[in-house]
C-alpha cells in the first residue's frame, strides 16, 4: 500500500483510540485442550473506570466468544480439572468473590460471601478444593469477627493511626492490622480454612510472584510463599521463604533456608518434583532469578539455570513432568526457553518476540501464551511445538488498528559508556517522510533496574508519544534487565554516571544516523527512575529544549525516609544517608538545582508511596525557585501510576501540550 493511500485511510493514534483498546490477558487452556478462556479489560472513559469480562476461543482458531458480561468486574478464570465448570473472581456482588459457571454458559452461581472478598483462585488437581487469598485480622478465627472489626473502623470518626514497625504503608496504601492469608474451601462451597495464620502475609507485601501458592500433586497439601524474617519489620528484609502445609491446616514446615528471595512455587504433575525462583543476594530485589528443583522425596535442591545468564520470569511444567519451560527477558523482548530434567540441558523455544502467560495444552504438543509489540496490542497465539509453526487466536482489535497508522520499532545499537554495546529501539511518527526533520522525544525508562521493550505500554505508550509527529527514541542504559546479570548490578551506587553517559551518547548516535532527526528541537519523559534521571539531566545538561518528570527522585536523603522499601535505596547507595552521607549527596538531584535551566513539566500523584509526593513538591520549588519555566500537575487521586481514564486524559493532553509549546 502507497503512503498516499494508507494517508487516506488510516490516522495516527488519539486518546480515545487509546483508551478503547482492548486489554488481552490470562489465557487458561481447558483440561480437553480445545478451548482457552481469557480476560478482556475495556476502559470506560465516561464512568472513569474498567471493566473485565472472561472470553472464550478454540484452540484451533475461530471467532472468540464472551462468556460472562457483567457490568461488575470478571476476572481470573480457572478451569476445573475436569473441564466442566469456570471459577473466577467477581464483584459483581459488591466486593470480590469467587463465582462458578459452565463454560458452554449459563448462569454463574457464587461459591464465597465473604466480608474480605477472594481473590487468586487456584483448584486442586482432584477437582475437590479451591484455594484462594483473602485479607482478614489475624486475631479473628471466622469471618462474623471480621465483618465487625470491619465495621467498627468504617463507623469510626476517629481515622488516626499508630505505628509500631515499618512498612506501616505499601505501594499505594496504608498497611493496618489485617494480614493477607491463603484459604482452602471446598469447590462447591462450605467454610474456608485458613491455612496461613499469624502475623505474615501470605502472598508476601512484596517481591511475590503471579504464582506464589499452589497446591501438591495429590491434592493433599499446599506449598505458599510468606516472609517471616524479623528484618521486614525495620523494612529491610526481601526473604521470602517457601512452606508447606496440609489443606485442612495445622503444622506449617519451611522448606527453603536461602536468605534471599524465594518464590512461585510449582508441583511437577508426577508429584516428584517442585520446581521454584531464587535470588542469591539478600536485600537486592533486581538480583538473577534462578529456576531451582526441590526433590520433595530427598528434600536436596538442584540449581538449573546457575550458569545461564538469565533471569527467570514464569515458570511452566511440562505435562509428563520431562521438562520445565520458562520465560525471560532478553535484548528487549521476553523469549521462552526449555530445559530437559534428564541432560539438564536448555534450549530456546521462542526469541524475537514479546511472549507472557505461557500454558501449555495436556498432550504437551502446543504451546499458547500472549504476543505483543510496540505497533501491536496483546492478543492470544500457540505455538506447535514440533513444527514450530505459531497461529494467531485472537484479533480483539482488528477493526480499530486497520484505521490506526503506527509504525513497528527498529532498533539501534551504538557504543556507550566503558565501551560497552547500548541496544534502543526507535518509532517513527505516523506517515513519516525521510525528508523532512522531525523533534525527538528521548524517553527512559524507571526501575532502575527494568526496560523498553517491544510491548504496547498502557501507560507510557511509545504511539502516543509519536503520534503528533515525533520521533521517539528508548534506550535501554547500563542497569537495564536483558542483557546479562552484570549489566543489570552495574547501575548500583551510579545512578547518574554510566546511565547518563550512555543517553547522552546514544543522542550522538542518533544524531549522526538518522539525518530526519533535528537536533535543534530536543524534549526528553520520564517516571520514576526515569523522573530521576530527567531531574538528573536539569542539572547537568542543556540539550534539550524541554522535560518531563513524572514520580521522579529528586532528593535521595529525603527519599531515604519516605519510602516504603528500604532495602532499595540501602542496596543502591550501600546504606542508609547518615552512613553514606558522601553517596546519597553525589547522585541526589537536589545538590545541581543552581544549574537547573530547562522548561520542566512535574507530575505527582497523592497516593505514590513508593516516590512520595513530596519529592515532586520538592522539584517544583526547586524549579519556581531558580525562574525555570516550569509547571506541575499534580493529581490527589493517583498513586506512582495514572489509572483512571479521565486522569490518563489529561496527563496525555499535558503531555502533549507541554511538548508542542517547545518543539513544534
Amino acid at each position: 500500500i502507497s503512503t498516499l493511500q494508507a494517508n487516506a485511510s488510516t490516522r495516527p493514534i488519539s486518546f480515545d483510540d487509546f483508551i478503547s483498546i482492548k486489554r488481552v490477558s490470562d489465557p487458561q487452556v481447558s483440561p480437553n485442550g480445545d478451548l482457552i478462556a481469557f480476560v478482556v479489560t475495556e476502559m470506560d472513559k465516561e464512568k472513569n473506570t474498567s471493566n473485565s469480562d472472561i472470553w472464550i476461543v478454540a484452540t484451533s482458531g475461530g471467532e472468540p466468544w464472551r462468556l460472562t458480561s457483567s457490568p461488575k468486574s470478571d476476572s481470573r478464570p480457572r478451569w476445573s480439572p475436569d473441564g466442566k465448570r469456570i471459577a473466577f473472581i467477581s464483584t459483581r456482588s459488591g466486593s470480590p468473590q469467587i463465582w462458578m459457571i459452565d463454560p458452554h454458559g449459563g448462569e454463574a452461581h457464587q461459591v464465597t460471601k465473604l466480608s474480605t472478598g477472594a481473590s487468586g483462585i487456584i483448584w486442586s488437581s482432584t477437582g475437590k478444593h479451591l484455594a484462594f487469598v483473602s485479607s482478614v485480622y489475624p486475631d479473628c478465627l471466622d469471618d462474623e469477627c471480621n465483618k465487625k472489626r470491619n465495621e467498627e473502623n468504617t463507623k469510626s470518626a476517629v481515622k488516626a493511626k499508630f505505628f509500631h514497625q515499618l512498612l506501616f504503608r505499601h505501594w499505594n496504601s496504608w498497611q493496618d492490622e489485617r494480614r493477607s492469608h491463603l484459604f482452602v474451601i471446598p469447590a462447591d462451597g462450605g467454610t474456608a480454612t485458613d491455612v496461613t495464620p499469624g502475623d505474615s502475609d501470605t502472598p508476601p507485601i512484596s517481591l511475590g510472584s503471579s504464582h506464589d501458592y499452589a497446591f501438591s500433586a495429590d491434592g493433599k497439601s499446599i506449598c505458599f510463599v510468606r516472609n517471616i524474617d524479623p528484618e521486614l519489620k525495620i523494612s529491610l528484609g526481601t526473604n521470602n521463604d517457601l512452606f508447606i502445609t496440609p489443606i485442612k491446616g495445622g503444622a506449617i514446615r519451611q522448606i527453603t533456608s536461602n536468605t534471599a528471595n524465594d518464590n512461585s512455587p510449582h508441583y511437577s504433575l508426577d508429584g516428584q518434583y517442585l520446581a521454584y525462583r531464587a535470588m542469591a543476594r539478600p536485600g537486592f530485589e533486581a538480583d538473577k532469578y534462578c529456576l531451582i528443583l526441590y526433590d520433595l522425596k530427598n528434600q536436596k535442591t538442584l540449581n538449573l539455570t546457575e550458569k545461564l545468564d538469565i533471569s527467570v520470569n514464569t515458570i511452566l511444567w511440562s505435562p509428563d513432568s520431562t521438562a520445565l519451560y520458562i520465560t525471560y527477558q532478553e535484548q528487549g523482548r521476553i523469549s521462552l526457553g526449555r530445559i530437559i530434567l534428564k541432560n539438564k540441558k536448555f534450549e530456546k523455544i521462542l526469541q524475537g518476540y514479546y511472549v507472557s502467560s505461557p500454558c501449555l495444552s495436556p498432550d504437551g504438543k502446543k504451546l499458547v501464551f500472549l504476543k505483543q509489540a510496540l505497533h501491536h496490542p496483546t492478543d492470544v497465539f500457540s505455538l506447535d511445538l514440533k513444527t514450530k509453526k505459531i497461529i494467531q487466536l485472537t484479533a480483539m482489535n482488528k477493526n480499530l488498528l486497520s484505521k490506526l497508522e503506527m509504525n513497528p520499532a527498529e532498533e539501534f545499537w551504538f557504543e556507550g559508556a566503558k565501551g560497552k554495546k547500548i541496544h534502543g529501539f526507535l518509532i517513527k511518527p505516523p506517515f513519516f517522510n525521510p525528508s523532512h526533520k522531525y523533534p525527538l522525544v528521548m524517553l527512559i525508562h524507571g526501575g532502575p533496574q527494568g526496560a523498553w521493550s517491544d510491548n504496547f505500554h498502557y501507560r507510557w505508550n511509545a504511539q502516543m508519544f509519536a503520534a503528533p509527529g515525533y520521533i521517539t527514541a528508548m534506550i535501554n542504559f547500563h542497569g537495564s534487565t536483558g542483557y546479562g546479570q552484570a549489566f543489570t548490578d552495574s547501575i548500583t551506587g551510579d545512578w547518574g554516571g554510566k546511565p547518563y553517559e550512555d543517553i547522552m551518547k546514544g543522542l550522538d548516535h542518533l544524531f549522526s544516523h538518522y539525518n530526519f532527526i533535528d537536533k535543534n528541537r530536543l524534549g526528553a519523559a520520564g517516571a520514576s527512575y526515569g523522573g530521576y534521571m530527567i531531574n538528573w539531566i536539569e542539572g547537568h545538561t542543556t540539550r534539550f529544549n524541554c522535560l518531563i518528570s513524572h514520580a521522579g527522585v529528586f532528593d535521595l536523603r529525603s527519599m531515604h525516609g519516605a519510602t516504603e522499601e528500604l532495602w532499595f535505596p540501602e542496596w543502591e547507595f550501600k546504606g542508609p544517608p547518615w552512613s553514606n552521607k558522601e553517596m546519597y549527596e553525589k547522585w541526589s538531584p537536589s545538590f545541581y538545582v543552581q544549574d537547573f535551566k530547562t522548561p520542566c513539566l512535574v507530575i505527582h500523584g497523592q497516593y505514590d508511596f513508593r516516590v512520595p509526593v513530596t519529592q515532586g513538591f520538592q522539584l517544583f520549588t526547586a524549579l519556581q525557585r531558580m525562574r525555570v519555566p516550569s509547571k506541575m500537575l499534580y493529581f490527589p487521586d493517583e498513586y506512582h501510576f495514572v489509572q483512571k481514564p479521565q486522569n490518563a486524559e489529561l496527563w496525555w493532553k499535558t503531555v502533549h501540550d507541554w511538548l508542542a509549546e517547545y518543539l513544534k
